[in-house]
C-alpha cells in the first residue's frame, strides 16, 4: 500500500483482502458486505469489492472506493 494512505485504507490494493471481506466508509461508516451487494447501485450478492467497478461509489454518501476502510474479522 502507498504511504500517503492511513492504516487501514483499501486504497486500491486487493493484496491484502479476500473476496468476503467487508469494508466500511470512512465518511459514513456505511458497510458493503459482499454476501448482501449493493442494491443501490445493482451490484449482486456475492461481488467482492475488488469487483465493484472502477466508478462505483459509496451510496450513501458518495465517498470514492479508494477511500474504504479494510474491516477486520
Amino acid at each position: 500500500m502507498s504511504d500517503h494512505f492511513f492504516s487501514g485504507s483499501y486504497g486500491g490494493d486487493a493484496s491484502k483482502v479476500t473476496s468476503a471481506t467487508r469494508f466500511e466508509c470512512k465518511i459514513c461508516w456505511w458497510v458493503y458486505d459482499p454476501a448482501l451487494g449493493d442494491d443501490a447501485r445493482q451490484i449482486p450478492p456475492g461481488t467482492a469489492f475488488t469487483d465493484l467497478p472502477w466508478d462505483w461509489s459509496c451510496p450513501n454518501c458518495s465517498g470514492e472506493k479508494k477511500d474504504f476502510l479494510v474491516l477486520e474479522g
